[in-house]
């Protein structure tokens, strides 16, 4: 894989103003753009900010919208990351309800991973037997999981699968996720990342890669596009 894109931004401004520059080349060159989004805090603030910044130059009509995770719980539910994101960026953008395919978080977990897997090989490009997103983004917890992959669940990037249960190793909270392995598929693969708590793992893993107990550390896309948007505190850590 080449050298991963680490862009420092002064603020979150700049960098929705970024994801805005790649959808609009996205948007005018393809017929449909497939994003899997992030839940958590960045991603969240981001999708304010693109709203915000948005002056007409996405063809929102092209998006496709899918999820990295999901919580186990209804899509009503204060957690859950459809609602989220439903709140910050689908409802204002108005994005059309036959390109939204959210993770069903009331149904049972396993047979939700297995629903959602056919799903996404019926929507997607299937390449080297997986599907292939346009975009995935992905948030960075304080433990270095990504998406719900944990530390502790590092063969979520060498299965057959293209989605799991995983449970929160705190709360014991049941989530379905995209596993690594189709993370790994996806055509380019953006981190987004604020905040100084998440400083030293940043600089860890761009760093010092070997330290692969950080699941976040092994995100390492097959056609070699993957960026970190960091602000200047997320970026304090970093040695250039």
């Amino acid at each position: 894989m080449e050298c991963p894109r680490i862009l420092i931004f002064e603020s979150l401004d700049e960098m929705a103003l970024k994801a805005l520059q790649w959808l609009t080349e996205k948007t005018a060159a393809q017929d449909t753009v497939s994003v899997a989004l992030s839940g958590g805090n960045t991603p969240q603030a981001l999708f304010e900010c693109i709203v915000k910044l948005d002056k007409g130059t996405v063809d929102w009509n092209k998006l496709l919208v899918f999820w990295g995770d999901e919580r186990c719980v209804p899509p009503e539910h204060t957690d859950s990351n459809f609602r989220s994101a439903q709140k910050s960026i689908l409802i204002p953008l108005d994005i059309p309800e036959e390109h939204i395919f959210r993770m069903q978080g009331e149904a049972e977990p396993e047979k939700e991973a297995a629903r959602y897997s056919q799903l996404l090989a019926e929507h997607l490009t299937m390449v080297g037997g997986f599907p292939q997103f346009d975009l995935v983004l992905l948030g960075l917890g304080e433990d270095g999981h990504t998406a719900s992959i944990f530390p502790g669940n590092d063969s979520l990037f060498a299965t057959t699968q293209f989605c799991s249960v995983a449970k929160h190793p705190q709360s014991g909270q049941h989530r379905i996720t995209l596993t690594g392995t189709v993370i790994n598929h996806a055509a380019e693969v953006v981190f987004l990342v604020t905040g100084t708590p998440k400083a030293g793992i940043v600089s860890q893993i761009a760093e010092t890669p070997e330290l692969v107990h950080y699941p976040a550390a092994k995100v390492s896309p097959v056609s070699g596009k993957l960026t970190w948007l960091v602000d200047k505190s997320a970026a304090s850590g970093l040695k250039t």
